[in-house]
């Protein structure tokens, strides 16, 4: 298994768990093309880009153009939401509609249960910091890619962003994931953006969630589109 960290320039919790990855050692320098550079541990791959991550589109054709393998991705990023609480979450790629956060429109990019799902149990089980918010965030904003891909994050405003324990956490958490290949997988449908009820599923049971479908991006769909974009997914 090859895993692909994305890092981007212009978002600063990204940076930090980029920064904190690298002191655990034993990084290789594989070199740039261009504005874009990649190190090497083990099976995992770090790439670091310079724009932000959700219009860098097919990141896992531009590692392996440049001699990288990718199985699946995990992009270290910022979380943002009005409520400015400290959150750590974790969350599949796609668009159910419009593609105004990167990605294509009405498209999902392949989700990855099993490591977005270990992932989860470990931030849970790895932060220490009180009154932070963890969980799951269901299926939203791009870029597209054709592996496996999963969004790990830190938030949620500005006041959080630059929190080195989280990020200390997530990176402890991006070394350490060990997916459970064999666990059932599950799309879940219905709920909230917060999706607290996969959340409370994922931590109880032995299941894998992929792509979350929450009631406010029903409308406008039909069954037949929902099945459609799920199916092209796989």
């Amino acid at each position: 298994m090859s895993r692909l960290l994305i890092c981007s320039e212009a978002d600063l919790p990204s940076v930090n768990m980029r920064t904190c990855l690298l002191r655990k050692g034993g990084w290789e320098d594989l070199g740039s093309e261009g504005a874009v550079s990649y190190m090497m541990k083990g099976d995992a791959a770090l790439m670091s880009i310079p724009d932000m991550h959700i219009r860098h589109e097919l990141p896992d054709e531009e590692a392996e153009r440049f001699g990288i393998s990718v199985d699946d991705i995990a992009v270290m990023s910022k979380h943002s939401a009005k409520s400015g609480m400290p959150a750590l979450t974790a969350h599949p790629i796609g668009n159910y509609h419009e593609n105004k956060f990167g990605g294509r429109a009405e498209t999902l990019a392949p989700a990855s249960p099993a490591a977005m799902t270990d992932a989860l149990r470990r931030i849970c089980a790895y932060n220490r910091e009180e009154g932070t918010q963890m969980c799951f965030e269901v299926t939203h904003h791009g870029p597209f890619a054709r592996k496996p891909i999963f969004y790990i994050e830190i938030g949620s405003d500005e006041s959080n962003w630059g929190n080195m324990t989280a990020a200390s956490t997530l990176a402890d958490v991006i070394s350490d994931l060990d997916p459970d290949p064999g666990a059932l997988r599950l799309v879940g449908v219905g709920g909230g953006h917060y999706a607290p009820r996969f959340t409370e599923v994922a931590l109880k049971y032995a299941v894998s969630f992929g792509h979350m479908l929450p009631n406010y991006q029903m409308e406008g769909r039909d069954d037949e589109d929902i099945v459609r974009m799920l199916k092209d997914a796989c």
